[in-house]
């Protein structure tokens, strides 16, 4: 039987969200491999990668890893993720409010710059990945502007890859950053160290993806944490 990992990343390749051969990043690096959470984008990917999310938040819980009370989803990436996650989280009998933030408050309506359930209790991030960790920030400031507790962000991919650019790199990656300033745990439904192993077995996926294995182990080699 597949692991979760296992699993994802098939249905990552599926939807063509998961692609290898060149592709040149954000930071100015040539990556052998690119993740595009935004072409989840058809109501039945988006609920089948809703409940990876939730499968993985659970298993967190259970490890000790992540407690929570209710979802966040940082506009604007997060406002669906975070609305799947909801939905799949009651399917498995954790039934738990969800919110998301406004880029600009509303001053009509119900007004303010929070849509969904008041931010309360342990509060957990879902976003797609984190790479300079500016939406993590700037929901914790919200989330604690509220009176409420970050209790740990829920990512679809960790790179485990440094900071900086093509030349030069920080000590530490994006996520390790969040983990160490706010003191709490990411926790990714992949990580690149898992789709390294993917790439060793046997199915027809991973048969095919390993013709880029070299290549993704020497982008670790150079830019990992």
């Amino acid at each position: 039987m597949q692991t979760i990992q296992q699993q994802f990343i098939e249905f990552a390749l599926e939807a063509n969200v998961l692609r290898f051969g060149e592709f040149k990043t954000k930071a100015g690096r040539l990556s052998p491999y690119f993740f595009n959470a935004g072409l989840f984008n058809t109501g039945s990917l988006l609920d089948r990668l809703g409940a990876f999310y939730a499968q993985t938040l659970l298993a967190a819980r259970d490890a000790g890893k992540i407690e929570f009370d209710m979802i966040f989803g940082p506009a604007y990436k997060g406002i669906p993720l975070a609305a799947s996650v909801a939905m799949n989280l009651s399917r498995l009998g954790c039934d738990v409010p969800w919110a998301f933030n406004r880029k600009e408050a509303k001053d009509h309506g119900e007004g303010g710059m929070i849509v969904g359930s008041p931010l309360e209790g342990r509060i957990v991030i879902v976003d797609d990945v984190i790479s300079a960790g500016t939406s993590v920030r700037e929901s914790v400031r919200i989330i604690e502007a509220a009176g409420a507790h970050p209790s740990g962000v829920l990512i679809a991919l960790d790179r485990m890859e440094k900071g900086g650019n093509a030349v030069e790199t920080t000590p530490t990656s994006a996520v390790q950053d969040v983990e160490t300033t706010f003191g709490i745990n990411v926790v990714s439904i992949i990580n690149l160290k898992d789709l390294l192993a993917f790439m060793d077995g046997t199915t027809e996926k991973a048969v095919a993806a390993s013709a880029y294995r070299d290549a993704v182990a020497a982008y670790r080699a150079r830019y990992g944490a």
